[in-house]
């Protein structure tokens, strides 16, 4: 049991990043909290049944976590800017990536903890469905939260603010 465990959260290891990088955005923890996902993960791995897909309980279970500490230690991240010599890469259009991928993180770090599992999820190419099974609402909802969503990061992203 335990070698499947590490065998499918390696395979699924970037989702977890994901999740930290959007939740923990600019905290000094980020890695403390992956660690803490990775536990939950293990605890409730027995209970997982084969009735989903495991990236679609992996993401619920992960996301209630990554909710969950937030709420329980009431913790904002802070934006931390880095340097230019800690931010250069060789490659300018990674960089030029690197810069938007950041921009993007930064925005959606503005959103609430369910905005951002949604918008997260869609990023991933989740289909309505799977996402309001992830999520707890109707599928006809998810729809208009994503449009609701995509309007506020343009317009966090060109205000540089909420």
């Amino acid at each position: 049991m335990e070698k499947k465990f590490v065998e499918l959260i390696n395979k699924h290891q970037g989702i977890l990043q994901k999740i930290c990088n959007i939740y923990f955005y600019g905290s000094p923890y980020k890695e403390d909290y992956y660690q803490e996902i990775i536990i939950r993960l293990w605890k409730a791995y027995p209970n997982f049944k084969n009735q989903s897909s495991f990236s679609t309980w992996l993401y619920r279970v992960a996301l209630n976590t990554a909710i969950d500490i937030l709420r329980k230690q009431s913790i904002r991240p802070v934006h931390v800017e880095l340097s230019e010599y800690e931010y250069s890469r060789p490659d300018d259009s990674y960089q030029l990536e690197s810069e938007n991928k950041d921009k993007l993180y930064w925005a959606i770090h503005h959103l609430t903890e369910v905005e951002r599992a949604i918008i997260l999820l869609y990023l991933e190419s989740y289909e309505y469905k799977e996402i309001s099974i992830i999520i707890g609402i109707s599928e006809g909802n998810i729809g208009v939260k994503i449009n609701r969503i995509k309007n506020k990061l343009n317009k966090i992203l060109k205000d540089g603010k909420e």
